[in-house]
């Protein structure tokens, strides 16, 4: 091989493998008061084109504050708050593909299980649970929505249209 064809045979490797990332601008921070604040220097959602990446959220109240439950309770208010952040993005759980879930210890999955299906429904988004050493928390997730076409400017929507009914000690 001439070291002129090696030379262009190893710029269209480079090229057909270069990994980019997309530009900032083409992102959009999602934001609710309907959800608690990040804790740290990150966005309670990023949309990226036609997905939206909600950050690990947990069973804390809108304001921020947090009563220790039991699992069931938990789960509830956690996916709670991912539906109030994904209806923010202009979706809802149903949007949802993908889930990642933290629990702090691994005899909890029975009960985070029942409560994640009451939620969810028949819909069924792929999931990961992972058990973790989670500080004070029992549980927590973060999700993957798919959104084909981001909401109209203006466009409001009622708060909800999830199935998690939180029991009255723990309602905001």
């Amino acid at each position: 091989m001439e070291p002129s064809d090696q030379t262009s045979k190893d710029a269209i490797i480079r090229e057909e493998h270069r990994i980019t990332s997309p530009p900032a601008h083409g992102t959009v921070p999602v934001h609710t008061e309907r959800a608690p604040s990040p804790a740290g220097h990150y966005a309670q959602a990023v949309r990226a084109g036609d997905l939206v990446y909600v950050s690990g959220q947990v069973p804390r109240a809108p304001d921020g504050g947090y009563t220790p439950a039991d699992v069931r309770a938990e789960t509830l208010l956690t996916l709670r708050n991912l539906a109030e952040i994904s209806h923010a993005a202009g979706g809802g759980l149903g949007d949802v593909v993908k889930v990642t879930a933290y629990l702090a210890r691994p005899e909890y999955f029975g009960e985070f299980n029942a409560a994640y299906a009451e939620c969810f429904g028949g819909h069924r988004p792929a999931r990961t649970t992972v058990v973790a050493g989670l500080r004070e928390v029992k549980v927590e997730v973060d999700a993957v929505l798919h959104l084909p076409a981001p909401p109209a400017e203006g466009d409001v929507r009622p708060p909800g249209g999830h199935r998690c009914k939180l029991p009255d000690e723990h309602k905001p």
